[in-house]
């Protein structure tokens, strides 16, 4: 019997090794900019066709490579920077042009102009498929340019396995955002389809942060900075007051490399949870300067998870250093005691005869009689059909449960709902109680409005008869590059519903109508909340679209728990919830109405 084991050619191995190094186009930009950093560029420019398909290209102005070394760099197992294996344990730099090279040659059209300070002329080198098809002088400026055409053009499964040039897209443009937010004395152009839409100058690394994400954002940044014996933390956190409702730009950098800590991000939000209200997020940009030795990067193939080995002390040292600046800039609330409205306290005077409080006393009170048959308020009857409105919530019960009226029993066979209490209470200003003939129903109030106004705004887009109140002063909306282009793809729906925008360039977009029923409200907060969703939860089906900015705009719009209701407001809730066509529940599944039966009550009260 023949031997079965065999070494692999370098094309076949260069492409296994391209599964875990090459995994989308984005993978590429961010290992071709990387090598571009560590050869010492000050302006790199990122050319992007077809979201990376059809060509990825890096030009860069940093030193160059001679022949051989250019040749050399897309060779397996070779790199610059390690000699020996504790080498994989003091990492300084990101890999000059090595590593990741062979596995982009693997699955690519390759081409590379390079040319050293000192040498007269350049080189050029053509690959396809690990092959090399060309090698040659060419007079070329000094740096280096490579690019990646037709990537998986020989891995066809790959290739149909790739997502829409939307979601590759917003995958390049977030690899980008992590190396630029580390690198603010670096230039950065980005073209896409022959368009620069990106183009970041040498700044500090605040300007470079608001540059990169919107204007506004300047004033809304704390500084951090703290130096310890373990190492520097730098960096800058969003102000309580101005978190997000929807997903917030949060950074973690160490050693000039972006990471994933869940560990160092509860640290974060130890210290912002009591200063915001649920379900808010700070923005932050975290930089760590650490011993390279007291870190491992190579435990994850993307170096994008690392082990530190004092995460303890880091964590302590973050959050006090993050609750030092709050204090510092007054982020965290205090008491005001200069208050105009504060109640004045009296001086006690001595020589002053203090005279005892008086006690009212209503002689003719009777705990046992309802007040509110006493004549100062009586309730009135609804002049609508409860039975009528109250079939849709019967209706939508259950198949498995049990063929019983939830508001009372049936008698021969009449479906419809009778002896409906007339009032309505209020319980701790969210929750709407009402009684039915077979208990007591709850109702929560924010839940319901968002599932009325979800069904309005659904039918509003929908139908493109949202109605437009112009507003007396326009409200300026900036946006980030990439909240831009989510814009661009729901901007047809943010009309619908009402919203007039007017776009005056440089990322900027000027409201000047907003839908009538919320005149009152943060107009750019709810447009930036529905491109957030949008961002959080992509999608290419229209109708999926449709429904998630419906639901964002509601949830954003909807009465609060906390606000008080008279008795005409819960009358028309409760009429606008049971006209809906799924009243039992919102959007998103949660729970809006709740029976407790006769029965149970009379359980508790034993």
């Amino acid at each position: 019997m023949s031997d079965i084991i065999q070494l692999l050619p370098d094309s076949i191995a260069n492409q296994i090794a391209a599964g875990e190094v090459i995994q989308r186009p984005a993978s590429v930009v961010k290992e071709l900019v990387e090598n571009s950093l560590d050869a010492g560029a000050t302006q790199i420019q990122i050319v992007i066709k077809d979201a990376g398909r059809t060509l990825i290209q890096v030009i860069d102005n940093g030193k160059g490579m001679s022949g051989t070394d250019a040749r050399m760099a897309f060779e397996r197992h070779a790199t610059s920077k390690i000699r020996k294996a504790e080498d994989l344990f003091c990492l300084h730099t990101m890999g000059f042009r090595g590593e990741a090279l062979p596995s982009i040659a693997a699955i690519s059209q390759v081409e590379i102009k390079t040319k050293r300070a000192e040498d007269e002329v350049g080189t050029f080198i053509s690959i396809s498929a690990s092959k090399v098809e060309k090698q040659e002088f060419i007079a070329c400026p000094e740096g280096t340019t490579i690019s990646v055409k037709n990537i998986f053009f020989n891995v066809p499964a790959r290739r149909r396995f790739l997502s829409s040039n939307e979601t590759e897209r917003r995958n390049i443009l977030t690899e980008i955002e992590r190396i630029v937010l580390v690198n603010p004395t670096i230039e950065f152009i980005v073209y896409e389809n022959d368009v620069e839409t990106i183009h970041l100058p040498i700044s500090g690394l605040k300007q470079r942060i608001v540059n990169l994400e919107r204007k506004n954002l300047m004033q809304q940044l704390i500084e951090i900075d703290e130096k310890t014996m373990l190492g520097d933390i730098h960096g800058y956190v969003s102000r309580p007051e101005n978190v997000r409702k929807g997903k917030a730009r949060q950074f973690f950098f160490v050693n000039g490399r972006y990471i994933r800590h869940a560990y160092f991000h509860r640290a974060v939000m130890s210290v912002f949870d009591p200063l915001i209200t649920p379900n808010s997020h700070p923005d932050y940009f975290i930089y760590f300067t650490v011993n390279p030795e007291s870190v491992d990067v190579n435990i994850h193939p993307t170096k994008t998870e690392v082990k530190f080995e004092n995460e303890k002390e880091l964590w302590k040292i973050l959050s006090v250093t993050i609750r030092e600046a709050l204090g510092k800039f007054n982020a965290v609330p205090t008491i005001d005691f200069d208050q105009t409205d504060a109640v004045e306290i009296p001086i006690y005077d001595p020589d002053k005869q203090t005279k005892a409080p008086e006690i009212s006393l209503n002689p003719n009170y009777n705990p046992f009689s309802n007040p509110l048959s006493g004549g100062r308020y009586k309730p009135t009857t609804p002049s609508f059909d409860w039975e009528v409105l109250y079939n849709k919530f019967e209706n939508e019960s259950e198949p498995t449960q049990p063929k019983e009226d939830l508001f009372g029993e049936q008698e021969d066979g009449d479906k419809s709902l009778t002896n409906f209490g007339p009032e309505h209470y209020h319980y701790k200003q969210r929750y709407i109680l009402t009684s039915v003939k077979s208990g007591l129903m709850i109702i929560d109030q924010h839940r319901a409005h968002i599932r009325i106004l979800y069904e309005k705004y659904l039918k509003q887009i929908k139908q493109k008869k949202g109605i437009s109140q112009r507003v007396l002063f326009p409200e300026m909306l900036e946006l980030s590059n990439q909240e831009v282009d989510v814009l661009e793809l729901i901007k047809e729906e943010v009309m619908s519903l009402g919203f007039d925008l007017n776009d005056v360039g440089g990322k900027t977009f000027e409201i000047n109508g907003v839908p009538a029923e919320i005149e009152n409200s943060d107009a750019p907060m709810l447009i930036r909340s529905m491109i957030k969703k949008k961002m959080d939860t992509p999608s290419d089906v229209r109708t999926e679209i449709q429904e998630m900015m419906a639901l964002s705009l509601a949830n954003n719009t909807a009465i609060y728990a906390g606000k008080q209701l008279s008795e005409e407001e819960m009358l028309t809730l409760v009429n606008q919830l049971f006209a809906c066509d799924s009243p039992n529940h919102t959007p998103d599944g949660k729970a809006i109405i709740t029976v407790i039966s006769d029965d149970e009550i009379s359980r508790k009260m034993k």
